[in-house]
């Protein structure tokens, strides 16, 4: 073979070779790397269920999702993946709620100082009934009045005790015994005594996903007990969104096999006449049952079914 062909055909494989290499590095320069910093977060007036029964109803709520392993993404179908850390929120669990939320996720184990715990309130004071296994199951009651501690958890101060249905609290105080002396919480989560108070720490009793936020505030309004973390800060997150939803903003997120990047979603409350019902378990199927709009700037705006009313859809005739 000639020199001069040699040439002809060693050129154009030189610069097939130098172009490969130089968009290889180019690839590499500029591929995708994860942004694992929290998810914007914002709800507006949703019903959250953490299992079937137990649901809070959340207000309003500003804050972000933080993913619990270093360097990941939050994946929002693991509610075990992220935490929710609250800049501002107003929150309310009926007693009822709070009640099996305890039972279940504090008292459950067969060791607990409370079993058959059951709560109520009258009078904007919080009634709490229940076994202590450790007494022989004795029957006990405390009314008791809520306040929020600096270090941000919930006081519940006793001011009325029944054992076995008698009233207590003054043979307690004549002989120097109070509530800590009758419930061990040591090999518990989420609850200390002191004297004749209960401390409730509301980032340990409370189901996946956890949250992270101090509780500025707390009352009763009926049959709820209401709780505001933090303080209102200016935003103009979703301001322009009515009704009522849940929106996701900045960083990557994945949910289901989609990843979004720079993540600008709106899940919107098909039916804005009630509360927006939402269900992380079967957010998919709340999805399926709605419709999804893209924006101008790649955003997605999913119009998401309340999980609620997909329950009490009939089920197809035969046939159909």
């Amino acid at each position: 073979m000639s020199a001069k062909v040699q040439c002809r055909i060693a050129l154009p494989l030189m610069f097939l070779a130098v172009l490969c290499n130089a968009s290889l590095n180019l690839a590499a320069q500029s591929s995708d790397v994860a942004d694992a910093r929290p998810v914007e977060f914002a709800m507006r007036n949703v019903t959250y269920h953490y299992s079937e029964p137990v649901a809070v109803h959340i207000a309003k709520l500003d804050g972000e999702l933080v993913s619990t392993k270093d360097g990941a993404v939050v994946f929002f179908d693991d509610k075990n993946s992220f935490t929710l850390r609250l800049n501002y929120a107003q929150i309310s669990i009926s007693c009822t709620a709070l009640a099996q939320v305890l039972n279940e996720n504090v008292f459950s184990s067969s060791d607990a100082p409370i079993k058959n715990l059951s709560i109520e309130s009258t009078n904007n004071q919080l009634i709490m009934k229940g076994k202590l296994p450790r007494k022989a199951d004795v029957a006990f009651e405390t009314v008791g009045r809520l306040s929020a501690d600096p270090d941000g958890r919930i006081r519940i101060h006793s001011d009325h005790v029944k054992a076995a249905h008698l009233p207590v609290k003054g043979l307690m105080d004549l002989l120097g015994i109070d509530i800590a002396g009758l419930i061990d919480t040591k090999k518990i989560h989420g609850i200390t005594v002191e004297k004749d108070d209960i401390i409730l720490d509301s980032e340990q009793i409370l189901p996946a996903p956890h949250i992270k936020g101090k509780v500025a505030a707390v009352h009763i309004s009926g049959n709820d007990i209401v709780l505001t973390f933090g303080t209102p800060q200016p935003s103009n997150f979703a301001a322009k969104q009515p009704g009522n939803y849940m929106a996701f903003r900045h960083s990557d997120m994945r949910f289901g096999k989609l990843t979004m990047h720079d993540a600008d979603l709106i899940m919107i409350d098909m039916d804005p006449r009630d509360p927006f019902d939402f269900y992380l378990d079967h957010y998919q199927d709340q999805l399926v049952a709605g419709y999804t709009k893209s924006t101008p700037q790649y955003g997605l705006r999913t119009y998401t079914r309340d999980y609620n009313k997909l329950r009490s859809r009939s089920a197809p005739k035969a046939g159909k």
